[in-house]
């Protein structure tokens, strides 16, 4: 074995290491003191051994590369979820679908569904203290908002449906984290054969399959952004037409962030030279098909519950700080711009990257497209939440960039300070993130620059 062959072999086992410990011993969100510790090793680790398998050869780089993604899920499978409880409404929202009841009918504590409570979910003789109970309408719970009906759309309720059917009784939290490690593992192998696919380095891979935030978030939390992300993968790398315009809607019905992907795919569409009938064909083809899917999924719940279908998404939209006024959105705008305008601003700057990437993205690599809008909304919107980088993760392992990494680490870094209840830190983050996206933004013109002045001097 070769030099770098071993550094990436022993960084890739210290992260597995650190990650296992991470999830075992190193604080939850009822003592996240210690969470940014862990985690900025968990990160720098992830840095040293992503920059020298790039210099490993190919084929050894794949078999780390899957190996590593493996071990790094089995290390997040080891403790229950530390970070999150959005995985508990899962759970309910499938043990109620089984019992032939819409999700988005009744709350949790609803009386109408106390002949479902198991001792797991609800857990009784218990003074409902921990990061991870909730209490409403005199009930315990693991679930979050148990007074609010799901916010789920409908391809993840049939995810969780699909989970709890596989499930074994007394599974409790396992089956929902393996299921998390599946999609992962998947995602990884998704990459490897776009990358084989469209002759892309394979070692981009490990950006995914190594990424901290891959084995925390979409494993040991289980969030189902990852569904999400492999549908996405799919779509922009072995898809085209109606086909990736139905993949993607699939993956619009999981979460709705992946509707941020929509331009990417759709990269160079309003080209100069492109004529107006092919122009609208393709716009057709992709958006029609991916409403289609959306449509489709909606209906039979709609059909069940009418408008209730929407669920808690007003609430949570209002609650996150999306409406004008609010206070927990657009971070680095409100730096420079009234509250008011911040909200119009983020829309208009996302848009104009939108029609940045149909005017002027490579239809050949729509995941460079797709990774300048959905990144740029969310350096714009600043969430706390984490996980919903996970996109931007993926479409960072389709390309290379590595720079928009930097989004998911500000997310992580804003998650815990949010624990912790640090102030003032939303915008520091993300605007180191912006630094960071730029500053990669500018290495990568200049070296394209100096390629291009060499290959001139070499012609002359």
């Amino acid at each position: 074995m070769g030099v770098r062959t071993l550094c990436a072999t022993a960084l890739l086992a210290a992260l597995v290491a650190v990650v296992a410990a991470t999830v075992r011993s190193g604080g939850d969100l009822g003592r996240p003191a210690a969470l940014l510790y862990w985690y900025a090793a968990a990160w720098v680790l992830f840095a040293g051994a992503a920059w020298v398998v790039r210099r490993v050869p190919v084929r050894t780089a794949v078999a780390l590369i899957l190996a590593g993604g493996i071990a790094l899920c089995v290390a997040a499978l080891s403790a229950p979820p530390r970070t999150s409880d959005d995985m508990y409404r899962y759970a309910w929202d499938g043990r109620v679908q089984a019992a032939g009841v819409s999700p988005y009918a009744y709350s949790p504590d609803a009386p109408q569904l106390a002949w479902l409570r198991d001792p797991w979910l609800f857990p009784a003789g218990t003074a409902c203290r921990g990061w991870d109970l909730h209490s409403a309408a005199g009930v315990c719970t693991h679930i979050n908002r148990p007074s609010e009906r799901t916010i789920y759309p409908p391809v993840a309720e049939g995810w969780f449906l699909l989970v709890h059917a596989v499930s074994p009784a007394g599974g409790r939290h396992k089956p929902m984290q393996l299921a998390g490690a599946v999609l992962a593992v998947v995602t990884t192998v998704a990459l490897l054969l776009v990358q084989r696919r469209t002759c892309g380095d394979t070692r981009r891979v490990a950006l995914w399959a190594w990424c901290p935030a891959v084995p925390l978030a979409a494993v040991n939390d289980a969030h189902v952004d990852t569904l999400g992300v492999l549908l996405m993968v799919a779509a922009l790398g072995t898809a085209a037409g109606a086909r990736r315009g139905a993949l993607l809607g699939a993956a619009i019905a999981v979460k709705l962030l992946p509707v941020l992907v929509l331009p990417g795919a759709l990269s160079g569409v309003l080209a100069p030279g492109r004529g107006p009938r092919a122009r609208r064909r393709e716009t057709a083809s992709v958006l029609l098909a991916a409403v289609g899917v959306v449509a489709l999924a909606y209906l039979p719940y709609l059909l069940a519950s009418g408008s209730a279908v929407l669920g808690y998404l007003p609430g949570y939209l209002r609650e996150e700080g999306y409406e004008p006024g609010g206070v927990g959105r657009f971070a680095l705008l409100r730096l420079v711009l009234p509250d008011a305008w911040a909200g119009p601003a983020a829309a208009a700057l996302v848009a104009l990257s939108a029609w940045y990437v149909l005017r002027r993205g490579d239809p050949e690599r729509p995941w460079h497209g797709a990774l300048l809008v959905t990144g740029t909304a969310l350096l714009l919107t600043s969430p706390a939440y984490y996980w919903y980088a996970l996109l931007v993760v993926a479409l960072v392992a389709m390309g290379g960039r590595w720079e928009w990494l930097a989004v998911a680490a500000a997310g992580t870094v804003l998650y815990v300070a949010d624990a912790l209840q640090w102030h003032g830190v939303q915008a520091s983050a993300y605007g180191l993130a912006a630094v960071a996206v730029l500053t990669g933004v500018l290495v990568r013109t200049a070296a394209r620059a100096r390629g291009g002045g060499d290959r001139r001097r070499e012609g002359a």
